[in-house]
């Protein structure tokens, strides 16, 4: 027996609304099977990938305030030379924010032409002085540190100039100027002020990079944080970063009476928490996809099985007019499978527009139409499977059922 498709819409057509809610059903269920595991292959090649900075021995104190008579730039000064004066540190740096933490996460947008022409890309700016790379351990692989003349010295209130030079990541000079070299180029920020490239690093991640699609795009200015808040950044000797971090915690909190510590963190600790956060993540992400497949057999299973329930009158008399078991299990596995087309190709649209959203609010890499391939092929299968109990139930309901139901 020949399976003819206009049957088959035929008899969905006389039950349309079961169609439907399974259609939608599969549409939904794709769009989260397919971004949800992009973001947790996204988390697990996060937690695979190294860092770049030493986490074994620095820590982090994250200062505040609110008060207008807090001095933020003195307080900083006397800060660093306090740590830098402690038995045990290696080096000690200013920052807006502590690396791996989230606190003081600034990212910012960069062209390579002024008037923001031309493409741009995003990177997380760590505003800083010219000790960080020291303190963090990341070598330069190309040009050099800022000087302390380059340093800005910005004090609440008062106008300065925008810094002049920017120090960048590998990944993040590769973004700029995939072509060539980026040392000694000139890019170009928001407000289209130039900005040359005096030094390139080694890769390492900044204050945050959650969500980040390309994680070692680091971008370090010469400003350090003068209006209300500032972390500090300690490199300490082996075996001394729980002893010096405990002695800076008790000078820093008796020194500064109008301000107030955030966080204080060693570099390890918060390296831990983001993977802790990573793997719950995708522990959520994967249960919540896993039950919304599920949920999607159940309605594959439920409408096969009312389809089947519906029309034993119609399977019995095929059956008596000629129709073998194969030819009952072939046409509601047919039936099944134009529901699922129908279903993925809907739900591939709307993957596809979840997975652009997500890009652009969010910074995630854009869905990968491999993964979305997947993703329909994987859903098909099981959306089959699930209709395959229900069609052989319906191949066992014998002829002589169309002579007693008429």
């Amino acid at each position: 027996m020949t399976l003819r498709v206009p049957p088959l819409l035929s008899a969905l057509r006389r039950n349309p609304t079961g169609a439907i809610l399974v259609i939608l059903q599969t549409a939904i269920t794709l769009a989260v099977l397919v971004n949800a595991a992009g973001i947790v292959t996204r988390r697990i090649e996060q937690l695979e990938q190294p860092v770049g900075i030493d986490t074994r021995r620095t820590f982090g104190i994250d200062v505040s305030t609110l008060s207008k008579g807090f001095n933020v730039a003195r307080a900083e000064s006397e800060d660093l030379a306090y740590l830098r004066s402690l038995p045990g540190v290696v080096a000690a740096a200013v920052n807006v924010g502590i690396p791996l933490t989230g606190h003081g996460e600034n990212f910012e947008d960069f062209w390579r032409e002024p008037a923001q022409r031309g493409g741009f890309v995003n990177a997380n700016v760590l505003r800083t002085d010219n000790n960080l790379l020291r303190t963090l351990d990341v070598p330069l692989v190309a040009g050099r540190n800022f000087r302390s003349n380059e340093i800005q010295a910005v004090s609440p209130g008062k106008k300065t100039q925008p810094p002049a030079e920017i120090i960048a990541t590998e990944a993040l000079a590769r973004a700029l100027f995939p072509r060539g070299n980026a040392l000694g180029r000139t890019i170009y920020d928001a407000a289209s002020d130039p900005l040359t490239i005096i030094g390139i690093t080694r890769n390492f991640v900044g204050d945050v990079y959650e969500f980040q699609h390309h994680v070692f795009d680091t971008a370090l200015l010469p400003t350090p944080p003068r209006v209300g808040f500032y972390a500090l950044l300690v490199r300490t000797q082996s075996g001394r970063r729980e002893a010096v971090l405990r002695a800076a915690q008790r000078h820093i909190g008796a020194a500064h009476p109008l301000a107030v510590i955030n966080k204080a963190t060693t570099l390890a600790a918060a390296k831990r928490e983001f993977e802790a956060n990573n793997r719950n993540m995708a522990l959520f992400l994967t249960t919540v996809t896993v039950l919304m497949l599920a949920v999607c057999c159940l309605g594959v299973f439920g409408l096969a099985t009312f389809n089947v329930s519906s029309r034993t009158r119609q399977i019995g008399t095929r059956r008596a007019v000629g129709a073998r078991k194969r030819d009952i299990v072939a046409h509601f596995m047919m039936e099944n499978a134009l529901i699922l087309t129908a279903g993925t190709l809907l739900g591939s649209l709307l993957a596809l527009a979840v997975g652009d959203w997500l890009t652009v609010h969010y910074a995630l890499p854009r869905l990968n139409l491999a993964d979305l391939s997947a993703g329909v092929g994987t859903l098909w299968i099981v959306g089959q499977l699930a209709a395959w109990q229900p069609a052989r139930r319906a191949a066992r309901i014998p002829p002589s059922v169309a002579t007693r139901t008429i």
